[in-house]
C-alpha cells in the first residue's frame, strides 16, 4: 500500500490508521505532544508500560538460565541439548519477526502486541508443566514463546518513535532499553530464587505469565495508538524456611552476578547515550563510533573474565563489570540509528529485518554452538573438564565482539548519507504542480524530464 492511498478506519485491529487520527482539516502546526494524537501524560505512561513489558520479556529469557542446572538434571540432558532451549527460542523469534514487522507497519500495533503477549504468557505457563519424559515438549513451548516476543520487539520501539523526536526520543529509548540488563538480571535472580524456595524449578516459569496478563490489561486500557510519523510532520495518512546465614550464602551467588548485570547495563546504556550526545557536536558519525568503541573495549575484558574465572573470583567480577558496561553502550544507540535512517511507515519492517540479521549472525545458533564446542572439548565427565570445556568455548564471544566493532566502524563511513536520504525521502509517485499558462496543472513525476 503506497503512502498516498486512503485507508479505512472502520476496523481498529485491521486498519492502518491509528486510533488517534482525527479530521483532515486539523491545523497543520501542532505541538510535539499533540501532533501524535496522544497527550503528554499518556505518552509518558505508554513508554513506562512498554518498558515494563520489555522487562518481562528479558526476565522470561533469563529465568531459564537461572534454573538451567535443575532443568539439565530433571531431563538428564547435557550442555548440547540445554543450549537448544535458547537456540529454538531465538530461531522462532528471529523468523517470525518479519511477519510482525509487516503487520506492525499496516495494522493496529497495540492489539498486535496485546495478542502476542497473551499468547506468550499462556505458552510460558504451559511450559512449566512439562513432564520429564518429554523434553521435546519443553523445546516446543520455548519455541512458541518467540511468537509473543517477536510481536512485541518489532513494534514497541516504533510506537516510541511516533511519540517523540530528536533528543527526547533518544532519552525515551534509553529508558526503554534499560529493561534489557535489568530484566536479564532479575530473570536470573527470580528464576533461581523461586526454584530454591519452591524446591521445584517449574515454579520459576510461572512468575512472568501472571505479570504478562497485567501487561496486556495496561496495553489495552492505557496505551493509545499514536499517529505514524506525525511528530516528524510526516503523517502516514495525508516455601522452605532456612537460616539467615544460609539465605545470604545462597543469595550472594546469584545476587552478585544479577546485580552486576543490572548495574552495568544501566551504566552502559546511560554512558553510551551521554558520550554519543557530546560527540555529536563534533562529528555526525558519533553514534556508530561510540558503538564500535563499546564493543572493541568490551572484548578484552570479557576475555579476561573468562580466563580468570577459576583463578580469582574478585578479578572475574571486576572484568565482568567492565566488559558488560562497555558492551551495553550500544543498545539504545543502535535502536536510534535504525529509526532515523528509515522512513516512519517502514520502521516495524526495518526492526524485523534488524532482528533477523542480528540474531541470524548471533544468538540464534550461539548457545547450541557453544554447547557443541564444549562437549567436543570435554575429555571426561569430571567437574574440572565440565568447567574447562565451557570456559574455552565461551572465548568465542570476545572474538565476535571485535568483529562487531569493525562493522560499526564501517557503518560510520556511510551513516550521514543514509540519514540524509531518509529525512529527504519523497515518493516519486506523487504528482507535482507545474505552471501552465498562468494556471497550475498536476502531472505525474514520471512525465517530467529532469
Amino acid at each position: 500500500m503506497s503512502q498516498a492511498e486512503p485507508m479505512s478506519d472502520s476496523a481498529p485491529l485491521f486498519s492502518s490508521d491509528s486510533e488517534a487520527e482525527g479530521p483532515d482539516d486539523q491545523p497543520a502546526v501542532q505541538t510535539e505532544e499533540s501532533s501524535s494524537g496522544v497527550s503528554r501524560v499518556r505518552a509518558l505512561l505508554t513508554v513506562l508500560i512498554l518498558c515494563y513489558v520489555n522487562l518481562l520479556n528479558y526476565m522470561d529469557r533469563f529465568t531459564v538460565a537461572g534454573v538451567l542446572p535443575d532443568i539439565e538434571h530433571y531431563f538428564g540432558i547435557d550442555d548440547e541439548k540445554s543450549g537448544l532451549l535458547q537456540t529454538v527460542f531465538i530461531c522462532s523469534y528471529m523468523f517470525l519477526a518479519p511477519v510482525f514487522g509487516y503487520l506492525g507497519d499496516r495494522y493496529n500495533r497495540k492489539f498486535i502486541m496485546s495478542s502476542g503477549i497473551t499468547f506468550w504468557s499462556v505458552v510460558t505457563l504451559a511450559s512449566s508443566y512439562t513432564p520429564k519424559e518429554h523434553f521435546w515438549a519443553l523445546l516446543l513451548t520455548r519455541g512458541l514463546v518467540g511468537v509473543g516476543e517477536a510481536s512485541y520487539s518489532t513494534i514497541a520501539p516504533t510506537i516510541i518513535a511516533d511519540l517523540y523526536v530528536k533528543e527526547t526520543r533518544t532519552n525515551m529509548l534509553s529508558i526503554f532499553y534499560f529493561a534489557i540488563p535489568v530484566g536479564s538480571g532479575l530473570g536470573y535472580i527470580v528464576g533461581s530464587q523461586v526454584s530454591n524456595v519452591a524446591k521445584d524449578w517449574h515454579w520459576a516459569l510461572r512468575v512472568t505469565p501472571a505479570l504478562g496478563l497485567i501487561a496486556v490489561l495496561l496495553l489495552l486500557f492505557v496505551v493509545k495508538e499514536p499517529k505514524r510519523g506525525a511528530v516528524e510532520a510526516r503523517p502516514e495518512h495525508q516455601l522452605h524456611q532456612t537460616s539467615w546465614l544460609v539465605d545470604l550464602q545462597d543469595l550472594s551467588k546469584n545476587l552478585i552476578f544479577g546485580a552486576i548485570t543490572c548495574i552495568t547495563g544501566i551504566l552502559g546504556v546511560f554512558t553510551g547515550v551521554q558520550v554519543s550526545r557530546q560527540l555529536r557536536t563534533r562529528t555526525p558519525r558519533a553514534d556508530p563510533l561510540v558503538c564500535a568503541a563499546g564493543l572493541l573495549l568490551s572484548a578484552p575484558f570479557l576475555y579476561l573474565a573468562i580466563v580468570f574465572a577459576q583463578a580469582s573470583t574478585v578479578a572475574t567480577y571486576v572484568f565482568i563489570f567492565l566488559g558488560n558496561t562497555f558492551l551495553s553502550m550500544n543498545w539504545a544507540i543502535v535502536a536510534d540509528i535504525l529509526l532515523y535512517v528509515v522512513v516512519p511507515t517502514r520502521r516495524s519492517t526495518a526492526e524485523a529485518l534488524q532482528i533477523v540479521v542480528s540474531h541470524l549472525l548471533g544468538d540464534a545458533g550461539s548457545p547450541y554452538l557453544i554447547g557443541v564446542v564444549s562437549d567436543s572439548l570435554r575429555r571426561n565427565d569430571s567437574f574440572l573438564w565440565q568447567f574447562r570445556s565451557l570456559q574455552l568455548s565461551l572465548l568465542l564471544c570476545s572474538f565476535v565482539a571485535v568483529v562487531g566493532g569493525g562493522f560499526f566502524l564501517a557503518t560510520a563511513l556511510f551513516i550521514e548519507r543514509d540519514r540524509e536520504r531518509a529525512e529527504n525521502f519523497v515518493h516519486t509517485d506523487e504528482p507535482i504542480v507545474v505552471p501552465k499558462s498562468g494556471r497550475s496543472t498536476r502531472v505525474p513525476v514520471s512525465s517530467v524530464l529532469i
